[in-house]
């Protein structure tokens, strides 16, 4: 079931969306070559939790750390450790923060120094599809009218969507109805409403949109190892 947020639900959860967002700011300063992946999230589980929140992925399904790290062949759920980052990687970062009771939860993709302009383009093509979904995210719309806009726009510039992984509904949990898939035709799904909140997430590849999962259960990686 879907839900819709009432104004008091929806301040609240522009509360945790905004510490949220000053999270990946603040990790975007510490972003440089050999700081780990470890480091990183000891920045970030400090800095949510001075700001009266909840590192929301912590102890989440058993999850070991308060983000993921994902850096390049890796696409989610990275597990932050002793990885040194070096000039020319990328790494994803995926932060929630749960106040009051309610979630916030989003990702960004840094560059590490200098990259190449085939991964500048990878990360510019990655963020513009997220708003193309956006743009779709209105009352009246199906709720596949995000996912085909998304994966049209990554598609026509040569990139493929992951189909393994999607977005979600928020609110007083983390992952709530109804899934938000990458792809998929239009018009389809249920009519979204005013109140509906939902976590659009575009996870985009080089190569083929297949990925597998590590050993460790958690990291996903693109099944042909490009970015």
């Amino acid at each position: 079931m879907i839900s819709r947020k009432s104004e008091r639900e929806l301040r609240y959860m522009r509360k945790a969306g905004r510490i949220v967002a000053l999270t990946l700011e603040e990790l975007k300063k510490a972003i440089k070559p050999g700081v780990t992946t470890g480091e990183l999230d000891a920045v970030a589980e400090d800095f949510i939790r001075r700001h009266k929140a909840r590192p929301a992925f912590k102890g989440l399904y058993g999850f070991p750390a308060s983000i993921c790290t994902s850096v390049n062949e890796q696409v989610v759920h990275g597990i932050p450790g002793p990885r040194e980052l070096r000039v020319g990687d990328i790494v994803s970062i995926d932060v929630g923060a749960e106040v009051d009771g309610y979630y916030g939860d989003a990702a960004a993709t840094f560059p590490v120094g200098e990259i190449d302009d085939g991964t500048a383009r990878l990360l510019r093509v990655t963020e513009e599809a997220l708003y193309e979904g956006i743009r779709k995210a209105v009352a009246g719309n199906r709720l596949s009218d995000i996912s085909h806009a998304i994966q049209k726009y990554v598609e026509k510039h040569g990139f493929s969507v992951v189909r393994d992984f999607v977005g979600h509904g928020i609110g007083s949990k983390m992952h709530e109805d109804p899934q938000v898939p990458n792809f998929g035709p239009p018009g389809r799904g249920p009519r979204l409403e005013s109140g509906m909140t939902l976590a659009i997430e575009p996870m985009v590849n080089a190569g083929t949109y297949e990925v597998r999962v590590l050993k460790d259960n958690w990291t996903v990686v693109t099944k042909d190892g490009k970015l």
